[in-house]
């Protein structure tokens, strides 16, 4: 191969690399969702099993945080979810210091029937009334606080929770 061809070739590689290159986005960012202030250091995993809730609390000696809510009909559950729940101060916050239990009762999500027993029987055993009641349990199951939705946002949220937890 000459000297003008080997060129040819080696201009159409790096010119073709930086059409690629050009096209990703800027380094560390995901998505424009992600690249939001507010948005979440890490995946938050929210369980719908009391008993590995519990199990987790224990191996990590935190406390369980249970969100009582229907999901998908309920506005101040959606309102909770939307200005506390997805917002990087409380899943930062709740990272280091809490287990994350859901317990949904849907209107239109199909659940399984074994998964809606379990939610009923929580339900009844902590006597909730309302949607959104969230509790504040220790690993045994023994509630610390209550608390519902409360204006003010992610970090007033986080605040409020430490206090409860200071009691």
């Amino acid at each position: 191969m000459d000297r003008k061809m080997l060129t040819a070739v080696v201009g159409a590689v790096l010119f073709g690399m930086s059409l690629i290159v050009s096209a990703l986005p800027p380094s560390g960012v995901v998505s424009k969702k992600l690249a939001r202030k507010d948005a979440p250091a890490q995946p938050t995993v929210w369980l719908t099993s009391f008993e590995a809730a519990k199990a987790a609390a224990r191996a990590e000696r935190k406390v369980i945080l249970v969100n009582f809510t229907g999901s998908d009909w309920c506005p101040w559950c959606v309102r909770l979810h939307d200005e506390v729940f997805s917002r990087r101060a409380f899943l930062d916050y709740a990272s280091r210091h809490l287990i994350l239990l859901t317990v949904d009762f849907p209107r239109k999500k199909r659940m399984t029937p074994a998964q809606k027993r379990e939610n009923n029987a929580l339900a009844q055993s902590y006597k909730i009334e309302g949607f959104p009641t969230i509790l504040l349990l220790d690993p045994d199951g023994r509630v610390i606080a209550q608390t519902g939705y409360r204006k003010g946002g992610a970090a007033a949220y986080v605040d409020h929770l430490r206090a409860l937890l200071r009691r």
